[in-house]
């Protein structure tokens, strides 16, 4: 296993004929690559040393596909950690897409979770005052057996946010149709290692598993919606693709499709 090769944070880029540009999660914005100290906070940038370039950024790549970022008129987020959240200032325009629980955590000084999940939320990423809006339920809460689905308000193309909880008060991941009817499961930080669903017994990664053990809110959940993902992978390969955001085999592999993770 290569213990070196480098984590990513996957964002999704969902083109629609109803909604615009949807951009599910947001990484490292531009900002956070030129003052990453005050931005993200100085402990994290010394732990995590993330690669700061500016080409990775998620506004660069949607102007490098020829939109410009007011094309982005939805951002959906899995949850509001940092490494998460940093580009949305450059998209301030956009309506911002959580489920309620996330939502909640970070708005009612009374939820149990609001100060430590606000800490998590970084002020620099939130200073533009976004338009953050929480998720309603759908009209079936369930997908696949997972309870408690939202869906986003003022959006008419097929996506859900499915509760994933362990890892935030309100983390989700979020599915959407591919072009294809194929369902896409963009699970966030429910799992960072493919060995995680595709292994038996599960195999978590030497790097990646202390930084879950250190953000996750909830152990037990986490390892429950570990093992439901891997239900869902093993029961409905031929109707769902999950993914995750840090693992750098998932996203070769899902680049040039056929191919098999080396970890």
């Amino acid at each position: 296993m290569n213990r070196e090769r480098a984590a990513v944070c996957h964002c999704l880029l969902i083109e629609t004929d109803s909604d615009g540009l949807v951009l599910v999660d947001t990484g490292l914005g531009t900002a956070d690559l030129q003052h990453p100290d005050r931005s993200l906070g100085s402990d994290w940038v010394a732990y995590a040393q993330p690669a700061l370039n500016p080409e990775e950024c998620a506004l660069h790549q949607v102007v490098r596909l020829g939109y410009v970022p007011q094309d982005v008129r939805h951002i959906v987020l899995t949850h509001l950690h940092r490494d998460h959240t940093g580009g949305l200032p450059d998209f301030p325009h956009a309506r911002v897409h959580v489920h309620p629980d996330e939502y909640r955590a970070v708005t009612d000084p009374a939820a149990a979770h609001h100060r430590h999940s606000l800490d998590r939320f970084m002020s620099a990423h939130r200073a533009h005052d976004p338009l953050l809006t929480p998720a309603l339920a759908a009209e079936s809460s369930e997908w696949f057996g997972f309870p408690g689905v939202a869906r986003p308000q003022g959006m008419a193309c097929e996506l859900l946010l499915v509760p994933l909880p362990g890892h935030s008060a309100g983390h989700a991941g979020v599915a959407v149709r591919d072009g294809g009817g194929r369902w896409l499961l963009h699970a966030g930080d429910a799992y960072m290692f493919h060995g995680e669903l595709e292994h038996t017994p599960p195999l978590s990664h030497p790097v990646l598993e202390p930084v879950q053990q250190g953000a996750q809110t909830d152990a037990a959940a986490r390892v429950a919606t570990r093992d439901r993902l891997r239900a869902l992978r093993h029961d409905h390969a031929d109707e769902v693709t999950v993914f995750s955001a840090h693992d750098p085999w998932e996203l070769s592999r899902l680049a040039a499709p056929g191919t098999s993770p080396e970890a």
